[in-house]
């Protein structure tokens, strides 16, 4: 068996990246929207307060900060599917103004129509409305125009990280304003046979919003395979289309670029998504606590060894990660790797652990994962770096395999709601799980990601879960 050398090759690399000036600016985007959030909903009350002061119709008692806590919310909806708070509207501090005052006006308006028809008008001053919203409209239009200086403090001019890697080419004159990567000082190279090599790949990228590779045109299928597993936009430069003058494909300073992968969310999707994980996953930790409890003490007494096993497997963006299970087999036979599918009647299984994997007990500790980031809990199922459908590795039978961690590994999936569960004896066993998890990346949705769950209890007990 093939060895993949140290999983540590990417140790390093990151301070590397960071000496280089490649910090990733997703982080700091999220902290200005939160700020922007915070600051819209501080205008509108302070415009309501100041309208109730006015007292223009002393017979009409409306609660000034009681209206303002019915437009919030219907602000906040219509903003962000305005895209008031997007990439845009931080690059160009006037989008912002302009989505942020149509979302207050038609908020305003949806209060006073509503107000209407329930019979509800005669108690609240329309005066205090209007005056507020056009305060409202006032103090959000300079605070957004104030905020730009926070934005080009916080990010400068150009809110996105993007990285330049150069393949055996010189980087083009006219690039400007990005890092430029050299693949062989890094040792990167379109290689999909090496695992180690994805994960330093993926660790240069990570956080990345566009990479741009400058490579041999005999090279560029190539990258563009590595770079479809990335959670970042990808680009190969075609410098021969500016023959062409192609308009959509992509242009960077002057240079034409081939678009070839997108991460298959965006900020606003990955927001929500995460979200989702955090609000199922920390309850379920703690009600699991005595389960988890028990399950280790069963461990324990039956077989010496760790109660949980770590196994380096690939997770998003082609980045290695740690993922934890109840130890299932006897500690001295456990397979590192993965090279050995686990088999009915598998000799190197426990009593406990033959009846953890029949309930799925066994993948519970991927909660912590789930917990730390680095895994989700619906997405494809991460695969062990030795596993193998019949005698091949799993991206030797279909080179689309790194597309499937485009997205976070999940603690369930579409393909195990399927039944492509247990040992994968052939390449078809494969295929069916693959095409499942494209399907996945290319049709997501929240909604699906709500089914997925739901649909998992009625498979936590499978024919294939051995």
């Amino acid at each position: 068996m093939n060895s993949f050398g140290k999983f540590n090759a990417a140790d390093g690399l990151p301070q590397a990246l960071e000496a280089r000036g490649i910090v990733s600016k997703r982080t700091r985007r999220f902290q200005l929207y939160a700020a922007l959030v915070v600051l819209d909903l501080a205008c509108i009350f302070l415009a309501f307060w100041i309208a109730g002061n006015f007292r223009v119709d002393d017979s009409v008692t409306t609660d000034p900060l009681g209206v303002s806590a019915l437009v919030t919310p219907l602000y906040l909806f219509i903003a962000m599917s305005g895209y008031a708070y997007d990439y845009e509207a931080l690059v160009d501090y006037q989008t912002g103004i302009k989505q942020a005052l149509v979302a207050l006006v038609v908020a305003t308006s949806i209060v006073l129509f509503v107000a209407f028809y329930a019979h509800v008008a005669a108690d609240m001053s329309r005066a205090i409305l209007g005056i507020g919203t056009a305060i409202g409209c006032a103090l959000l239009a300079g605070m957004r125009y104030l905020f730009k200086f926070v934005v080009q403090r916080a990010v400068g001019d150009n809110p996105r990280t993007e990285i330049m890697i150069v393949d055996g080419v010189e980087p083009p004159a006219s690039f400007k304003g990005a890092p430029i990567i050299d693949a062989t000082e890094y040792g990167i190279r379109p290689d999909l046979r090496d695992p180690v090599m994805l994960d330093r790949f993926g660790v240069i990228v990570q956080g990345a919003d566009n990479v741009i590779v400058a490579c041999q045109p005999a090279d560029r299928a190539f990258w563009s395979l590595l770079l479809k597993g990335t959670d970042v936009n990808g680009h190969v430069m075609a410098p021969e289309f500016d023959e062409v003058g192609a308009y959509y494909l992509a242009r960077y300073n002057g240079q034409c670029v081939l678009r070839v992968s997108s991460g298959p969310l965006d900020v606003r999707n990955r927001a929500l998504k995460r979200a989702m994980d955090l609000a199922v996953t920390v309850p379920m930790i703690i009600a699991l606590m005595p389960l988890f409890a028990i399950v280790a003490i069963a461990i324990k007494l039956e077989s010496p060894g760790p109660v949980l096993f770590r196994q380096k497997r690939m997770g998003g963006g082609n980045r290695l990660f740690d993922v934890l299970k109840f130890r299932s087999m006897r500690n001295e036979l456990c397979d590192a790797e993965g090279s050995k599918s686990t088999q009915r009647d598998d000799d190197r299984i426990t009593r406990v652990g033959r009846f953890i994997r029949k309930t799925s007990i066994d993948e519970l500790p991927q909660l912590f994962n789930v917990l730390h980031g680095s895994m989700s809990l619906v997405g494809p199922r991460p695969h062990a770096l030795g596993s193998l459908a019949g005698v091949e590795r799993f991206w030797e039978v279909d080179q689309r395999y790194w597309h499937r961690h485009a997205l976070k590994p999940g603690i369930t999936g579409l393909a195990q709601i399927r039944g492509f569960r247990g040992a994968t004896n052939n390449r078809d066993d494969l295929v069916k799980r693959l095409q499942a998890d494209l399907e996945y990346l290319n049709d997501w949705s929240l909604e699906r990601d709500i089914a997925i769950l739901f649909a998992t209890f009625r498979v936590l007990v499978h024919k294939n879960a051995f």
